[in-house]
């Protein structure tokens, strides 16, 4: 595939290909339905003549989907949604592919701007974001090239948010569709993927138990949900807090405790923020925690525990493991925080399991096809940009996967489909 001359990869290593092809062939083995769709862009090319900007956790899984969108004739621009979850091996081995990469590993605040800047100056006609920093940086520093993008999708909640409040102030240009609130998304993704993903990243991080803890849960959304689910699976005593009584309710419901933060920072032992907010643990909640307790985030930006603030008021702070940063206290206790308050599950991990990513991944894929061929047809009235993942493609992905396990549904006849819609 051919590159831009001016515009050359910029990644931290370009000989360390080979261990990110190795990761890049495990992940695809275990995402048959990507497969499925690969093999369908290969001989249709539905991006044959277009350029696809890309910014989404870049690990094994993500650099699949890029492959698989390559294979049907888009030209990759690629950066990572996040400086601590891009994986350079695996970079490395999309620019030996022949795609375009701009990420590293730990970026600094200006690499990382740098590597969003890079995929918009390419002047995209489609975007895949996670959590809108694509979306956010062409409409505010590359507003000329708008006129090009036919659409994009949104991969998570914190980026569907921005982007609802962009359309509600009138300020979204082109059409987005929503991925993360399709059906095989948010029930799977972010229940059952964040839900052990989180885990994984904490347990081989502290390598502490986690039965017999207080588990704090910060959220009860489908994330939260799933965090807390694993968390009493591993025999925690798990204590949620929340905003919002419908889904205080629903956590009170599924045998859980809930209660404020500032009450729940006295007794837990381990601290996981879900929420797509920001300061949802503060300073005056550190001051309450026991010595040695443990806090980290799963929601997408580093705002949700406040460690700018803790850092400022530390008596001193420095590691205590790798990706593990301890905080002494003005009181004298230690708190711990992990991956910098980022996302631990891929921070700290390697993110969902494939066989998770690859549903959600395939409707990115699918919806990517929709604006591709549908490019004109979908409405640019402002305030109208937003778009659900049509109802087929949820369920073609669904019925793909229930074929991948061998699981077979009955189907309605005609009389109980008219019984049920009247036609």
């Amino acid at each position: 595939m051919k590159k831009y001359s001016h515009m050359p990869s910029e990644i931290r290593d370009a000989n360390l290909w080979k261990d990110g092809e190795l990761k890049i062939e495990w992940v695809r083995r275990h995402m048959p339905l990507l497969e499925r769709i690969d093999k369908d862009f290969s001989s249709e090319k539905p991006f044959k003549g277009l350029r696809i900007a890309l910014s989404v956790h870049l690990e094994a899984k993500t650099a699949h989907l890029c492959v698989v969108l390559s294979h049907g004739g888009a030209e990759m621009f690629i950066t990572g949604s996040n400086p601590l979850s891009t994986q350079d091996d695996v970079a490395s081995a999309l620019v030996h592919e022949g795609l375009n990469v701009f990420a590293v590993h730990g970026a600094s605040p200006e690499e990382y701007e740098r590597g969003i800047d890079r995929v918009i100056e390419a002047g995209p006609n489609l975007i895949i974001d996670d959590g809108g920093d694509l979306v956010h940086a062409i409409h505010t520093k590359y507003r000329h090239l708008i006129p090009g993008v036919i659409g994009g999708c949104e991969e998570t909640t914190t980026g569907i948010l921005r982007l609802k409040a962009m359309d509600k102030a009138h300020e979204l240009e082109f059409p987005m569709m929503l991925v993360n609130d399709a059906a095989c998304k948010h029930f799977f993704d972010n229940r059952y993927g964040t839900g052990q993903s989180v885990w994984d990243g904490i347990n081989r991080t502290t390598n502490l138990i986690v039965a017999g803890k207080n588990v704090v849960v910060a959220g009860y959304g489908w994330c939260g949900k799933g965090v807390s689910m694993r968390a009493k699976g591993l025999g925690a005593d798990v204590i949620v807090t929340e905003v919002d009584p419908i889904k205080a309710m629903e956590a009170v419901m599924d045998g859980f405790k809930v209660m404020t933060m500032r009450e729940a920072a006295k007794i837990g032992d381990i601290f996981i923020t879900v929420t797509g907010c920001k300061d949802v643990v503060t300073m005056d909640d550190f001051m309450e925690m026991k010595d040695g307790a443990i806090c980290c985030n799963a929601g997408h930006f580093d705002v949700e525990v406040a460690v700018a603030v803790l850092k400022a008021h530390a008596l001193s702070h420095g590691p205590a493991r790798n990706n593990i940063e301890k905080y002494v206290l003005p009181n004298g206790r230690t708190i711990y925080i992990l991956a910098e308050g980022r996302l631990v599950n891929l921070a700290a991990g390697d993110g969902h399991p494939a066989e998770i990513m690859d549903m959600s991944f395939a409707i990115q894929a699918l919806s990517a096809r929709y604006l591709a061929e549908r490019r004109g047809e979908i409405s640019r009235v402002k305030g109208e940009m937003l778009n659900a993942v049509p109802s087929d493609i949820d369920g073609e992905v669904a019925r793909m996967k229930l074929d991948d396990w061998g699981v077979r549904i009955d189907t309605l006849s005609p009389e109980q489909h008219s019984y049920l819609y009247g036609y």
